[in-house]
């Protein structure tokens, strides 16, 4: 869970920093969203290294649910009769949906793969032209499209508090001054995430990017 959970975060981290070359305009975009293609080169022929990069996320991702999967059987297997009154217990609202939110962010990775990446859900959907992809798919008329994506980022964002508090309390975070910079340390990097993510839309939504 932690090792799968790591390398969706850096890559959640350098996706993040990508989509910002937006604001950098067209010709700064379509570069580095050609430059991706050429990672590699003359190494690696063609796309070779996108195709890795899927291979290994897709294997992470694979992983990730299967961890979460063996947990919950684990949990349930330890505890096979339910309590007869269980008292409530400190806990986020991120913890108790984690596995809702794994569900939701699936499903919206499935649709981003088929909007911007294989273009059948995009209103232009040519690979050619990555910044005219981003600032269509956002159009103010398709404002349903940056609900969506609004709402999925901030699924992302419980996910990943939730997950990062727990990998810091893993890594020794026991004592109650520890567990509050734990929280906050989580609480500062699923925002700045959030932020940094939902802030293109927006810009398009609202024409500062067009």
């Amino acid at each position: 869970m932690a090792v799968t959970g790591i390398i969706l975060v850096l890559f959640l981290i350098a996706h993040m920093l990508g989509n910002l070359k937006s604001f950098a305009g067209q010709t700064a975009f379509d570069h580095y969203a050609h430059w991706l293609r050429d990672i590699g080169k003359p190494l690696l022929p063609g796309v070779w290294f996108l195709w890795i990069l899927r291979g290994v996320l897709t294997v992470a991702v694979i992983g990730h649910i299967a961890a979460a999967t063996a947990l919950a059987m684990r949990a349930r297997a330890a505890r096979p009769v339910r309590y007869a009154h269980r008292a409530k217990v400190q806990g986020s609202y991120a913890a108790r949906t984690m596995r809702w939110g794994g569900v939701i962010i699936l499903l919206f990775v499935i649709y981003h793969l088929l909007d911007l990446t294989t273009g059948h859900l995009n209103p232009v959907g040519d690979p050619s032209k990555p910044y005219g992809n981003l600032v269509a798919d956002f159009a103010p008329e398709r404002w349903y499209v940056t609900l969506f994506y609004t709402l999925a980022i901030l699924a992302i964002g419980f996910h990943l508090r939730h997950g990062a508090f727990s990998a810091f309390r893993s890594l020794g975070q026991q004592t109650p001054r520890g567990e509050r910079r734990a929280r906050v340390a989580a609480l500062v990097f699923a925002v700045a995430l959030c932020a940094g993510y939902l802030v293109v839309p927006f810009a398009v939504l609202t024409g500062l990017v067009s």
